[in-house]
């Protein structure tokens, strides 16, 4: 194991040129990571040095067996955490041969409305709360929990410490460091209020680097839940009954609500996205309705509602931005599962573009 431990860790930068970049895109489900990796001549510093590449779309549910393939061009670069030296990782979105955008690539429309002159005018801000699960691998159940049994109720776990409450801390802090040397400007990471349960903050991020940058910490989630052995979920209520569900929190601003007076355009932003309320809920992940039930720090599904410093409402406008008159608020409704280039664009095309009829 030694051995296998030290060519893992091999320096190639010592002996070659050589760099070896990992192709990651999103498969058929929309939430499943795929990835692959080739040999590039030499270190790049831009996606368009990177080539397009392709994969069998009917092995992802993309594309039917007997016109399966499916072509990756190449968005957005990382430093590679797991490989290190001038290995990357590169985000990917994902066309027909044609150049057209296959149906599960949400990138692309994410992308004309970024490039949108008015959205790109206000440069949209976004900082999402990314809340997972961990399970045990072969009986999926939350870790640090007995198997077929529960752990005490919720209360002493948020944000603790100690054998008996936080549960996971290893994964944890390792995906933290492996974001920053990754390139991800992640913020932050806590314990959740249901044991097992865990969440990172990625932004200020601007655009549609938002979506890059949570799909890519996802994709290192994964790898590092990999190599400890444990099942990360994204599941929005992954345990029934008195446990907090798992969201994504979506916290947004623009150029015009970060200036004096930018209370009143919050207001009116939260006014649009209350006008459109089903549209994007049915655009906020799978299952959501489980968790959006009105109980464990959420607001009904069916029922649009904002407040300040309220952590039962659709949106929350914290209590500095009331104080500023400026700042930005919170949109609560994401699941956990949710697809950041959805979720982030279609905040910014109701709230600048959208105009009601």
């Amino acid at each position: 194991m030694s051995l296998l431990t030290d060519l893992l860790n091999l320096n190639l930068t010592e002996h070659t040129e050589k760099i070896i970049v990992e192709y990651i895109w999103i498969g058929g489900s929309g939430l499943d990571i795929r990835s692959k990796a080739r040999t590039l001549p030499g270190p790049v510093t831009d996606p368009s040095q990177i080539p397009k590449w392709n994969y069998d779309g009917s092995s992802t549910g993309q594309a039917p067996g007997k016109d399966s393939e499916v072509i990756l061009y190449p968005q957005a670069i990382f430093k590679d955490p797991f490989r290190r030296g001038n290995n990357i990782l590169v985000m990917c979105d994902c066309y027909t041969p044609a150049g057209e955008p296959i149906p599960t690539n949400k990138r692309y429309n994410a992308a004309k409305i970024f490039s949108h002159p008015d959205v790109v005018a206000e440069e949209t801000w976004y900082g999402i709360e990314q809340e997972y699960t961990l399970l045990q691998k072969d009986v999926n159940w939350p870790i640090g929990w007995p198997v077929g049994g529960y752990p005490g109720p919720q209360g002493p776990y948020y944000c603790s410490a100690g054998a008996d409450k936080s549960f996971g801390r290893d994964v944890v802090d390792a995906h933290y460091k492996a974001c920053l040397y990754a390139g991800i400007n992640i913020s932050g990471i806590n314990g959740e209020v249901m044991p097992g349960q865990w969440e990172f903050q990625v932004g200020p991020s601007v655009g549609i680097s938002a979506g890059d940058q949570l799909w890519v910490a996802r994709y290192i989630l994964e790898r590092i839940t990999e190599i400890a052995g444990v099942v990360l979920s994204l599941d929005p209520k992954p345990i029934q009954g008195d446990w907090n569900g798992a969201g994504a929190h979506t916290n947004y601003s623009t150029k015009s609500m970060r200036e004096e007076g930018g209370y009143e355009i919050i207001k009116k932003a939260i006014e649009k996205l209350g006008l459109r309320h089903k549209e994007h809920i049915a655009s906020y992940g799978e299952g959501n309705e489980r968790r959006l039930t009105g109980r464990h720090e959420t607001a009904d599904i069916n029922t649009f509602s904002w407040g300040v410093a309220n952590r039962g409402a659709s949106v929350r406008v914290g209590r500095d931005t009331e104080k500023n008159g400026k700042g930005y608020f919170e949109d609560r409704r994401p699941a956990s599962n949710m697809d950041p280039y959805v979720v982030t664009s279609m905040v910014a095309e109701t709230t600048i573009i959208w105009k009601p009829t």
